[in-house]
């Protein structure tokens, strides 16, 4: 069956959420005075992404809304009570310098000038609407997807079938004409290929070069082998240009 739609993950696929967050972080930490409590700039950046990891873990869960995650990880991280309005001040400063840090990866204006006529385009996070509504506007892409559906208000994220499978809906089209693309190896790569989907898994840079590849998934080092992947269908394990 040929594949009729693309569904996209937002950070770090299509965004580069890494070093936007490494960098509106360092610069957060030295306006706020707080590099002292750390050996250096390396273990709070490190401490910082523990806790956001962990945190966005369990929102993923549904054990606390978003903007209870955002209130636990400044809370966490700091080490202190606050109150509400004071950790969502907190974290409206650490906005504004990972706002100033925002950009595409180079790959993917190309891919979606190459796919435009081909394919139809839709995106699915495990964020809110509010925030990845507003972040595809400012880098410029908004428009070029039908749909955005995040977890948030889906109330169901990946690698649920059911966040998946939403998306499909969104585009009107059976799972087996839709891909996925995304950069985790099974929130993205594996949920997406249980649910029916052909599942992409882009590994830029090799970050999971040691990750023994799930069962499912193509995985791709950029967004420039997409299209040939694609015209191709090679879900049942035409090789990769990867590595």
């Amino acid at each position: 069956m040929a594949i009729r739609a693309v569904v996209w993950d937002v950070d770090d696929t299509l965004f580069d959420y890494t070093t936007a967050d490494r960098e509106g972080m360092r610069a957060h930490l030295v306006a706020e005075g707080l590099l002292a409590g750390y050996s250096s700039v390396e273990e709070a950046l490190t401490r910082w992404r523990e806790v956001t990891e962990f945190q966005w873990a369990r929102f993923a869960a549904g054990e606390v809304d978003f903007e209870t995650q955002r209130r636990d990880r400044t809370r966490v991280f700091l080490g202190r009570g606050m109150t509400d309005a004071e950790a969502d001040e907190w974290f409206r400063r650490y906005v504004a310098h990972y706002e100033s840090a925002w950009s595409l990866f180079p790959d993917v204006l190309p891919v979606l000038d190459a796919l435009a006529a081909s394919h139809r385009h839709a995106v699915l996070s495990n964020s809110s609407l509010s925030v990845q509504d507003r972040k595809l506007r400012v880098l410029g892409v908004h428009d070029r997807f039908e749909a955005i559906l995040c977890a948030a208000e889906l109330g169901v994220s990946k690698p649920e079938a059911g966040a998946f499978l939403a998306a499909c809906d969104a585009l009107a089209l059976p799972p087996d004409q839709v891909a996925y693309v995304g950069d985790h190896p099974e929130i993205d790569g594996r949920g997406a290929a249980d649910a029916g989907l052909l599942s992409v898994w882009i590994d830029r840079g090799g970050v999971y070069a040691t990750v023994e590849p799930p069962v499912g998934p193509r995985r791709i080092a950029s967004l420039a082998e997409l299209p040939s992947l694609l015209r191709g269908d090679t879900r049942f394990g035409a090789p990769s240009t990867f590595g």
